[in-house]
């Protein structure tokens, strides 16, 4: 048999690669060379450039995985000759013309974002906020993602790179339907234009984390595709 597809994720702010590691051990047993990239979060094209340099640490053809700010960087990553599908979760996917806040802006304003403060040029998620963003998690595994998180810097979400992925490449997309974070209206809009396949799950922002098994099964679909 034909080796199986790799899979690479892409994290967002506010949880880094660990955010991943509910996944990861399920799809290594099931023979998938898994890499999690670990962006700084300090540009856009530096973030794209880390996703691009993990992709080629591994064979083709590859499942790019994004969660939350992730769906942009896989939107503009995932054209890496490799990547032969694409999945979404709770995550942006701006098209070539807009920028992430751009895309975030035609949607209302999610309450995490009452929680958020710039200091040393990053925007940090205050404590009080985790509850918007993982509200569906124990109370000790909210502290861990606040522990862990990523903080960007602060125009990171205004600043261009080229690419959009899901333009040509088939795409997954699930909507977190309870998501505080990310507007769920959103999530449904982008994987309506992007045409893709879509799963919809009663979770907070981080259904990799609550919703572990339903987001496998996504993957392993999208990985399928790449065998038949």
């Amino acid at each position: 048999m034909a080796a199986k597809p790799s899979i690479v994720f892409a994290h967002g702010l506010w949880a880094d690669g660990s955010c991943f590691a509910k996944l990861i051990p399920a799809l290594q047993a099931e023979g998938h060379q898994v890499l999690a990239s670990q962006h700084g979060l300090d540009s856009l094209e530096s973030d794209v450039a880390c996703v691009t340099f993990t992709l080629n640490r591994v064979p083709g053809p590859i499942v790019l995985v994004g969660h939350s700010y992730g769906g942009t960087l896989i939107t503009k990553a995932g054209t890496h000759e490799r990547v032969g599908a694409l999945v979404y979760i709770a995550a942006l996917a701006p098209d070539e013309n807009e920028t992430s806040q751009q895309h975030q802006d035609q949607f209302s304003r999610t309450p995490v974002f009452d929680h958020v403060e710039i200091a040393d040029n990053r925007v940090w998620l205050r404590s009080s906020g985790i509850a918007d963003f993982a509200g569906d998690l124990p109370e000790a595994e909210q502290k861990l993602v606040l522990a862990t998180g990523a903080v960007p810097v602060s125009d990171l979400f205004t600043q261009q790179a080229p690419g959009t992925a899901w333009r040509t490449k088939p795409s997954w997309f699930i909507v977190a339907a309870n998501d505080r974070t990310v507007n769920p209206e959103l999530e449904r809009s982008a994987a309506k234009r992007m045409g893709a396949k879509t799963h919809e799950v009663d979770s907070s922002h981080v259904p990799m984390l609550s919703r572990p098994d339903f987001v496998l099964d996504v993957i392993r679909d999208a990985a399928n595709s790449l065998q038949q």
